[in-house]
């Protein structure tokens, strides 16, 4: 049936060239939702019939969250670890292979649950794109099961088999690569859509990293890196050279990095809720989009350095400590997020988008910064259907 979204106060379609600035805003809109996709979005007046007719009662209605970063097939919590960098304690990333004894003990239907949970706590929240990784098995029989289990949940799945070297392998971090790129990436690639490496001191340097993407590649799937996070590096720029859809993290860059970005089809993919987990600085997201680099935001929901699932959280910290305005960080969460996982049939409502639809119990996107912790979804449609 076609549902008619009438009495829109404010509707964000990210589609230029229907309303006002790069939002494409349109004042007192509607909305057409048939078969799945936006079939037509304008004046609320001249809005074309439908089966059935919802009134927004003049709350702000704005494209999906694309959540384009997220660690979602795990076991376990890490609240302690948290508790001990609130004290003061440093974040090194030691963590990860805490959560990865506690997924391989875990039995499939544990984590498929767990997964399924998170998913749905994100939809209730406006977000309806996930991209998932693996990460936390870093074993063949283990990634794979992870990947197969995102694969069952959601679109985006991305191989992280090398997020760190698992303890197995001590210090022959390079014999571990080689699982990687071979018996582990084989097992993995027909569950999942991306290929990712954790480039970063005490993970995989450049030439660790560069070994896995293009083997990766090779095996179809497509690159995206975490970069820059802990500290200056090749990450970002190993990112843009291979072509990777995004450089996540982008903590420390030099300005070689931010030309490097500016310069190229690759999002620079800020985790602003990382930060504010770690006590770690926050990215410079003004000093990208001032240079002309894509800004994209995502949550990292994770167990360990961002156990946050709210794509809002993340939109009113990059406007708060960021220095984004809301609707660079509202792009940045719709638009940006569907260009860092390469799509185009999501983050925005123009016609034909597929209609993920995130209605707030608001008259303005401004309120996802504005009120911040503030509960404020009213309605989510997902590929036209309500949540």
């Amino acid at each position: 049936m076609s549902i008619a979204i009438t009495n829109i106060g404010e509707l964000v379609t990210n589609e230029p060239e229907l309303g006002e600035g790069p939002l494409g805003l349109l004042r007192d809109a509607a909305l057409v939702l048939d078969g799945g996709t936006v079939a037509w979005a304008g004046p609320s007046d001249a809005a074309p019939p439908a089966d059935e007719t919802y009134d927004a009662h003049g709350r702000a209605v704005l494209p999906g969250f694309v959540d384009s970063h997220a660690h979602l097939v795990f076991a376990g919590e890490r609240a302690e670890e948290f508790a001990a960098r609130m004290s003061g304690l440093p974040y090194a990333a030691g963590g990860i292979r805490t959560t990865v004894a506690r997924t391989r003990a875990a039995a499939a239907e544990e984590l498929r649950a767990n997964l399924r949970r998170l998913v749905a706590e994100m939809a209730r929240q406006g977000t309806t794109t996930v991209e998932c990784k693996s990460g936390y098995g870093l074993s063949v029989e283990q990634e794979e099961r992870a990947v197969r289990i995102a694969a069952e949940v959601v679109e985006e799945v991305t191989f992280l088999g090398a997020h760190v070297v698992p303890s197995e392998y001590g210090d022959d971090t390079a014999g571990y690569v080689r699982l990687v790129s071979t018996e582990m990436l084989a097992a993995c690639a027909p569950h999942a859509r991306w290929v990712d490496v954790f480039c970063e001191q005490g993970a995989f340097d450049a030439d660790q990293a560069r070994e896995v993407l293009e083997a990766g590649v090779k095996a179809g799937l497509m690159p995206r890196l975490h970069a820059n996070q802990l500290h200056a590096g090749p990450g970002v720029r190993l990112a843009v050279e291979l072509g990777a859809a995004s450089a996540d993290h982008c903590t420390y860059l030099t300005d070689a990095d931010v030309e490097a970005l500016a310069s190229s089809r690759t999002v620079a993919t800020l985790l602003p809720g990382v930060e504010f987990s770690t006590r770690q600085p926050y990215p410079d997201a003004r000093r990208l989009i001032d240079a002309g680099a894509t800004v994209a935001l995502a949550t990292d929901c994770n167990p360990g350095s961002c156990y946050s699932s709210s794509m809002a959280f993340c939109i009113a910290v990059a406007v708060r400590d960021m220095h984004m305005t809301p609707a660079e960080a509202v792009w940045a969460a719709t638009a940006g997020g569907a260009r860092a996982l390469r799509r185009t049939d999501v983050g925005h409502l123009g016609t034909g988008a597929r209609a993920d639809v995130l209605m707030l119990d608001a008259p303005s996107h401004i309120h996802l910064a504005y009120r911040p912790g503030v509960p404020q979804v009213a309605a989510v449609w997902k590929a036209g259907r309500q949540v």
